[in-house]
């Protein structure tokens, strides 16, 4: 089994807040795909990188599901619409083995 994390984002560039119905559509969208998520949002996470215009960051928020087999190719084109739909250059999706108790 595997957890999938879809690290998000809040605010644009420009640092204005993503509309809430954005959210809304990726909670729904992962809820009806996998029977289930987790958002992880009521303190969002600070997310430094490097660049050549030097520390960036954003603040983000987390949306976790389960699977028990890691679709590579859906979740590559899962991550592109976000990227378009958040206007990112890249939204990280990264998956962790776990052990359901």
């Amino acid at each position: 089994m595997h957890l999938v994390q879809i690290l998000l984002p809040t605010t644009d560039a420009s640092g204005s807040p993503f509309a809430p119905e954005l959210f809304a559509s990726v909670r729904e969208e992962l809820t009806r795909t996998f029977g289930g998520m987790t958002f992880h949002r009521s303190a969002p996470a600070e997310g430094l990188w490097l660049s050549d215009a030097g520390v960036e960051r954003d603040a983000i928020v987390t949306a976790e599901v389960m699977v028990n087999e890691i679709d590579h190719q859906r979740w590559a084109n899962m991550r592109k619409d976000l990227e378009a739909r958040f206007n990112q250059d890249v939204i990280v999706i990264r998956a962790l083995p776990i052990t359901r108790l």
